[in-house]
């Protein structure tokens, strides 16, 4: 899949565009409907699919008080892009002399003049332009005086529930990650460092991996069956674990909130090398426990019950 970080820096069009535009975040099963038919349509011209996104996020810029946080990063982003059969991303670098343009503007010089689609779909709450003026009517309205037809993609839903990222954020922090995964397509997953801590895991036999994590979003504290990989090295090998979200209150009550994994049938050094934790089940509440005694009794436990809940899928 070809990246090119910014669409000035495009070059000479694409082959008959297929083009749509969002910032995608999560790619939940909705953002994949639409990267679906977008492939689908550029396939069946012999053309070629393409993602216009921004980074960062134009909330970022514009209102960052108001800024949501991402359930993806950007390197997550063009990887799930990549597996869902996209050719090609533009990431439009956002700041606010790009969102000084209008919307009329914005679709003439940036997604005509320099993107050239022959087919533009996006999602049904698509906005753009200078103060999000540009709507569907605008878009709609000017692709066949430009030469691309528009098509809106409604909003998806799985049974009663709306499919979106607020959503997912929304069920993250409950905590409820196989309701989230059902939004997503897959687990949620969180990326990160392994960083050294004060290895008490390790006296009452239960080591740990403590992330220094590069996402935003942390599902809600408690304890969680997991699935790890190694982001260098054998890639596709997953261990099972048991990860804690939390302060880790018996320890030390005022730490911030973190993620340390218990790897199953892991015995290596793993200190700075990145790490994918992929969260499968709710286990349980976090607690504090009166001893370090009572709180290794716990875990083996936690363990004991993650092993379970992952072989049973």
């Amino acid at each position: 899949m070809r990246v090119v970080r910014g669409s000035a820096e495009l070059g000479a069009p694409l082959t008959r565009c297929v083009l749509t535009a969002g910032n995608f975040d999560g790619v939940h099963v909705g953002h994949q409907r639409i990267m679906a038919t977008v492939t689908s349509r550029a396939k069946a011209l012999g053309g070629t699919s393409l993602v216009y996104t921004f980074d960062p996020h134009p909330r970022r810029v514009l209102t960052p008080e108001r800024a949501p946080k991402l359930l993806t990063t950007l390197e997550q982003k063009l990887e799930l892009l990549e597996s869902l059969g996209v050719d090609a991303v533009v990431v439009e670098p956002f700041d606010l002399e790009f969102a000084k343009q209008g919307a009329e503007r914005f679709v003439r010089e940036v997604l005509h003049a320099r993107l050239r689609p022959v087919e533009v779909y996006v999602g049904y709450d698509f906005h753009y332009g200078r103060d999000r003026e540009g709507s569907m009517r605008t878009l709609t309205e000017l692709g066949p005086h430009l030469g691309f037809a528009v098509t809106i993609i409604p909003e998806v839903k799985l049974g009663e529930r709306d499919v979106n990222s607020t959503r997912v954020r929304e069920l993250l922090a409950e905590g409820d990650v196989g309701a989230a995964a059902e939004l997503l397509g897959r687990s949620y997953r969180v990326r990160g460092r392994v960083k050294k801590g004060d290895q008490r895991g390790r006296t009452i036999g239960f080591p740990t991996l403590n992330l220094a994590a590069e996402n935003e979003i942390l599902p809600g504290v408690g304890v969680y069956a997991c699935r790890v990989r190694f982001l260098e090295g054998d890639t596709a090998k997953w261990y099972g674990a048991v990860a804690n979200v939390g302060r880790r209150p018996t320890v030390k009550e005022d730490d911030p909130v973190a993620v340390e994994a218990h790897l199953f049938d892991f015995a290596s050094d793993a200190y700075e090398r990145r790490i994918e934790v992929a969260f499968e089940h709710w286990l349980r509440g976090e607690q504090r426990f009166a001893s370090l005694a009572a709180l290794q009794e716990q875990i083996a436990r936690d363990s004991a019950a993650a092993r379970a809940r992952l072989a049973a899928g």
